[in-house]
């Protein structure tokens, strides 16, 4: 297992890297979707379903199937010898930091349900301050990752 990891590492890492684009897209487009769901369309109306229907195929054709890849190619990474040195305060950060992003994509779900519902009491505001979230993260994993200034 170990040198089927090691060969397969700039595959691996390559299909990780697309994975992660594909999540980051999703991630940042769905609350801005949101922004303009509590903003623009009443509840109830045509325009409402289809912000709906844009909302969940998004969630669940891309952003569920590429946080998932993220992770099992991140795990992958891992787990190949030399990739990660533990004794650093880098692979911490990142760490710390996808598991924030994981929590944040499932709070998204659980808002995406909330305009099922007719529930969604967030503000147009919350969702754009909200949008920042991955942005943030991104840029504390990527210089964790290239700069490893930690």
């Amino acid at each position: 297992m170990i040198q089927l990891l090691s060969d397969s590492y700039f595959w691996t890492k390559s299909l990780h890297v697309i994975s992660v684009i594909s999540w980051m897209a999703g991630l940042l487009y769905l609350p801005r979707l949101f922004v303009y769901h509590v903003e623009q369309v009443q509840s109830g109306s045509d325009t409402d379903q289809l912000f709906q229907t844009m909302e969940r195929k998004l969630l669940r054709a891309i952003m569920n199937p590429a946080m998932i890849a993220t992770w099992v190619f991140g795990l992958c990474l891992v787990l190949t010898p030399g990739v990660v040195d533990w004794n650093s305060f880098w692979p911490w950060i990142k760490a710390l930091s996808v598991l924030t992003m994981t929590w944040f994509h499932h709070w998204l779900g659980l808002r995406r349900k909330d305009f099922v519902r007719g529930t969604n009491t967030r503000s147009g505001r919350t969702y754009r301050l909200m949008n920042e979230v991955p942005t943030l993260l991104m840029v504390l994993i990527v210089v964790s990752v290239i700069a490893r200034p930690f």
